[in-house]
């Protein structure tokens, strides 16, 4: 019988890394080919883990916007019942609205700026991962 080590959670390529390491090709460097991949999936998984707290800032910030609107709501009639006018006056009703709209653009602002953010930050960091990878697939290129 064969005996199997658990892999290590660190490095879910551990096995795949000892079997390239194996391959011998003349004049190519398999050990930096793995680094390089290595750090190719270290940046995804850091740009992962980035967006997914992006993502759940966003979502604690629609949370945060979602009660202060159900807030507004409640001092707004409460506002409009303690009035007490048995005829509701348009120009309170026309001011609440117009409040609530101009807390709505500017709540949907710093959504889309937050969402911005994320994405841009995302990308920086894939594109110099990138840039790196080139450069080392250029080193190794180079004959020696």
């Amino acid at each position: 019988m064969s005996k199997t080590t658990p892999a290590d959670p660190a490095n879910p390529f551990g096995d795949l890394t000892k079997m390239f390491e194996q391959v011998k090709v003349p004049g190519v460097d398999m050990g930096a080919i793995i680094e390089s991949r290595r750090k190719d999936m270290e940046a995804l998984m850091a740009t992962n883990k980035a967006t997914f707290e992006s993502m759940q800032q966003i979502a604690a910030k629609q949370a945060e916007i979602f009660a202060q609107a159900m807030q507004s709501v409640q001092d707004g009639v409460k506002t409009l019942v303690q009035g007490g006018a048995a005829v509701p006056d348009p120009a309170k009703h026309a001011e609440l609205a117009r409040k609530a709209y101009d807390k709505a653009v500017g709540d949907m602002g710093a959504l889309a700026e937050m969402a911005r953010k994320a994405q841009a930050d995302a990308m920086a960091s894939i594109t110099e991962r990138a840039t790196q990878s080139l450069q080392e697939f250029k080193a190794l290129a180079k004959p020696k």
